[in-house]
């Protein structure tokens, strides 16, 4: 049975503890329905987008967004085929997981099958029927598009099915199920991509199954957020990280350090989730505060939304905590804002002078 190595570094407890705290903001936020549906949308469409375009898709997100709207674009049949394929690859995951919902397992149970469903559906049309949902037969070998050298070498064909099965014993194990499901999504996206169990489309199946795992472990989080979104916006180190693991051991998959990967992923799920989190943390400020001017749109500048989501994050702040809040304006400024926030009855002063504190009224 596979077991996977790597070290709970400090980096990996600081990310964990970033996705719990807002996982715990998110789940519990009391978003309004439409806005919570506005927001899956635009997060599926950010995950089709940047999962294909990470790869070399050239549509654009709006016109993705026009695909998945069924428009007509003017673009090449390839990337708006894997555009599709993409969003059948989510639709996928969602049936799945709300069949597994209809039964009384304690656990979801993952299966070769629906690896392979993955990516048959993340390759329809892409490549010849034979391959579709079907581990590879060849060797495969990437290379340095530059300079033709060969960067990764897969194991061999004639393993790839044994790594599998060995795979999935340990996800589906007691020792397996003890780890944390978001190293357990970061070890299956990494033992997905380094196996190359395919010909094309590992990275989408990669990133698909890894998302199964968070979706499936309690760390859905609304499906509000976008792993693919931070993984093509930092590409490079996206890729770095997955090569350099390779490197920890390049004659056994088995024995390789998955240490870096699991810091970069989960610094990734870290740093997506709190985007998210301060986006409803601002929806919900925003809610309060035309609820206070009686439904009024809101005429608030940065400045004064900056204060505002400091003081409704923390209860109440001092002058000497928004100075730095805002280092580049003088206090006199702040204290203009702080004035106009008062005047308009979002906040009260308590205390005077130095002492003195403001709060949401």
């Amino acid at each position: 049975m596979y077991s996977p190595k790597y070290i709970i570094t400090n980096k990996i407890l600081q990310n964990i503890g970033a996705i719990e705290a807002c996982r715990e903001v998110v789940n519990n936020a009391p978003l309004i329905p439409s806005y919570e549906k506005q927001f899956q949308e635009e997060a599926a469409l950010s995950s089709v987008h940047h999962g294909t375009h990470i790869e070399g898709n050239e549509l654009s997100f709006t016109q993705a967004e026009g695909v998945l709207g069924g428009k007509e674009i003017v673009a090449g049949e390839r990337d708006i085929q894997e555009v599709i394929n993409y969003r059948n690859v989510l639709k996928y995951l969602d049936q799945t997981l709300s069949e597994d919902q209809k039964k009384d397992d304690k656990h979801f149970s993952y299966s070769e099958k629906q690896l392979l469903k993955i990516h048959s559906f993340a390759v329809e049309k892409l490549v010849p029927e034979e391959q579709r949902g079907k581990y590879r037969k060849v060797q495969v070998i990437l290379r340095n598009a530059q300079t033709g050298e060969v960067v990764f070498r897969p194991p061999p064909a004639p393993e790839v099915p044994y790594l599998m099965e060995d795979f999935f014993k340990w996800l589906n194990s007691s020792e397996g199920r003890e780890v944390h499901p978001v190293l357990r999504s970061a070890i299956a996206h990494y033992v997905i991509s380094s196996v190359h169990p395919f010909t094309d489309g590992d990275g989408r199946t990669a990133r698909g199954f890894a998302t199964l795992i968070l979706f499936a472990e309690g760390y859905d989080i609304k499906k509000l957020f976008s792993l693919e979104e931070y993984f093509d916006k930092n590409a490079f180190e996206y890729y770095d990280s997955l090569r350099k693991t390779d490197l920890t051991n390049e004659s056994s998959f088995e024995d390789r350090d998955l240490t870096g990967w699991v810091e970069f992923f989960t610094k990734a799920l870290a740093i997506e989730l709190t985007r998210v989190k301060d986006k409803i943390r601002r929806v919900s400020l925003d809610g309060k505060i035309k609820e206070k001017l009686g439904g009024k749109q809101l005429s608030l500048n940065e400045r004064q939304m900056a204060i505002m989501e400091y003081i409704e994050s923390r209860g109440e702040a001092a002058m000497r905590e928004l100075k730095p809040l805002l280092p580049n304006i003088s206090e006199d400024t702040i204290l203009r804002e702080i004035y106009s926030l008062m005047k308009q009855k979002l906040i009260k002063k308590k205390g005077s002078r130095k002492a003195a504190k403001y709060a949401i009224r």
